[in-house]
């Protein structure tokens, strides 16, 4: 009988065409039956209480919002509340509409931020290079609010159309991206002139798309990084701390272990060259080329 209740309560996702896929406890295919219970409850919770959005709030999403909690009811229960507000708030349905970026190509030169193919477990790559910051000319040509703005419609456009997409190239559902935050160069003054956009950024990941990072690797990590990493760390949970790799100058080949080379910039020791440069590509399955 013990057994019984702990075992799978799930039936395994629509799509699935990797033989080999078995999905992580905790979604959809790998629930117990007392997670099957909460996830059935908070569904009827939101409906019966008027916040339940149905083309938005599939079983996936609502156990992201679990996850991030727990699987504490209650808990999960205000986070999603909270974000429904703060969607509005921010008017994230009319970003993600009609949001326009003509600046990309100027704004890539002095803070690169794209997704770029897949790892070798189909998710979507996303890099951003901060050690190439040059505030001043950046804030020229942009603002904090629009970076902002940009952060939350590329955020929408991952859950979308690159998840599907990439979902649909592997076989199997793919949740969340792999993200490269190279620090080449960067300095402690450049860190401080940007953390107040790089803390309502964290916030807006870890609040607002919980449990979308995958694997996180920090490269080209200074000496000094430990006193930034100080900062940053307590804007972060403890499962998302666990997720980040920090790596000095010699990371090509853990990079290469996750993200296969003909996917992976050359800059970063792969062997992607992309037409125009991979930064500005929006190569992958979500876009073919």
């Amino acid at each position: 009988m013990e057994f019984v209740q702990q075992a799978s309560a799930s039936p395994m996702p629509d799509g699935v065409t990797d033989p080999d896929y078995r999905p992580l406890p905790g979604r959809l295919g790998n629930l117990t039956v007392g997670q099957q219970h909460i996830l059935d409850k908070f569904r009827k919770e939101l409906q019966d209480e008027g916040v339940f959005v149905p083309e938005r709030m599939n079983d996936a999403m609502l156990l992201r919002f679990l996850r991030a909690r727990k699987f504490d009811l209650a808990k999960a229960k205000a986070m999603i509340i909270a974000c429904e507000e703060w969607r509005k708030d921010f008017g994230v349905d009319e970003i993600y509409s009609n949001f326009d970026f003509p600046e990309i190509a100027e704004v890539d030169k002095y803070y690169p931020q794209y997704y770029h193919k897949m790892d070798k477990e189909g998710r979507p790559v996303y890099v951003e290079r901060l050690g190439l910051l040059d505030m001043k000319a950046l804030y020229a040509i942009t603002t904090p609010e629009r970076q902002l703005q940009r952060l939350v419609y590329e955020y929408e456009k991952m859950l979308k159309e690159r998840l599907p997409a990439c979902s649909k190239a592997i076989g199997h559902p793919v949740e969340t991206s792999c993200t490269i935050l190279d620090l080449q160069n960067v300095s402690l003054s450049n860190y401080y002139r940007v953390k107040d956009y790089l803390m309502s950024a964290a916030s807006i990941g870890q609040d607002r798309y919980p449990e979308t990072m995958g694997k996180f690797y920090i490269i080209n990590a200074p000496w000094a990084f430990s006193t930034v990493w100080t900062f940053i760390k307590p804007w972060l949970d403890e499962v998302t701390v666990n997720k980040i790799s920090i790596i000095g100058a010699a990371y090509q080949d853990k990079l290469l272990a996750q993200i296969p080379a003909e996917n992976l910039p050359r800059e970063f020791g792969g062997m992607c060259e992309c037409a125009g440069g991979c930064s500005l590509s929006d190569a992958g399955p979500w876009h073919p080329q």
